[in-house]
């Protein structure tokens, strides 16, 4: 599953119209409501403020809109854009200022999905994945090097506790949980202990080629 970086601004001028695509991570359908009503009302004397979001795990939630341009011609270009990328919690406005000139049906679906896809290519996609969570034990004496060991693996630490040891937790890319307690068993000589803790979700940044590390 993936969603846009950040949210953010990018601006495309085509035979004189200009095309603002402004771009909005949303959890829900409300919140995509929500972006859209603060991008008309700030752009209330645009020409159009053409709209497209996807919410949801699965994207099953996709509304878009063509605010006046020709049935067609706007949203739906900007929907398949996100769709596309396979972007879901992504809301996208692009205010489109008229400059005299018309674009014909192909022109706009072009603008449209131009502005949205340059949007997109400026704030940057980020993959989240699923990740299977381990705790690695560790007395004072090995924990600094330890945890030096773990944040230049491939793996993520994801939270450190002091308490009577060093409690840290790591989420565990492309290894299995059994292959990395052996790991770490080898490391520290089997003096920390590893404890399967779950799942949890963490954001990777996609690279330029659609492809995350």
């Amino acid at each position: 599953m993936r969603t846009i970086r950040r949210g953010g601004e990018h601006q495309i001028e085509i035979k004189k119209s200009r095309f603002i695509c402004a771009l909005a991570r949303v959890s829900s359908e409300d919140e995509a409501r929500e972006f859209i009503a603060e991008r008309r009302k700030l752009h209330w004397n645009a020409t159009h403020n053409c709209t497209a979001y996807i919410v949801g795990e699965d994207g099953r939630i996709q509304r878009s809109s063509d605010d006046g341009e020709p049935a067609g011609t706007a949203g739906v270009p900007m929907l398949e854009v996100l769709r596309h990328r396979g972007l879901t919690d992504t809301a996208a406005v692009v205010t489109r200022y008229f400059g005299g000139i018309k674009l014909g049906a192909g022109g706009l679906i072009r603008a449209y999905g131009s502005a949205v896809a340059a949007a997109i290519d400026e704030v940057g996609i980020l993959e989240r994945r699923s990740l299977p969570v381990v705790t690695v034990l560790a007395d004072y004496q090995q924990a600094g090097r330890l945890e030096s060991d773990l944040r230049e693996s491939p793996h993520r630490v994801v939270d450190v506790r002091y308490g009577a040891d060093v409690e840290i937790d790591v989420a565990l890319y492309g290894t299995d949980p059994a292959d990395f307690t052996a790991w770490v068993a080898e490391i520290t000589a089997g003096q920390a202990l590893c404890e399967l803790q779950g799942k949890t979700t963490v954001e990777v940044e996609v690279g330029a080629d659609g492809t995350a590390p």
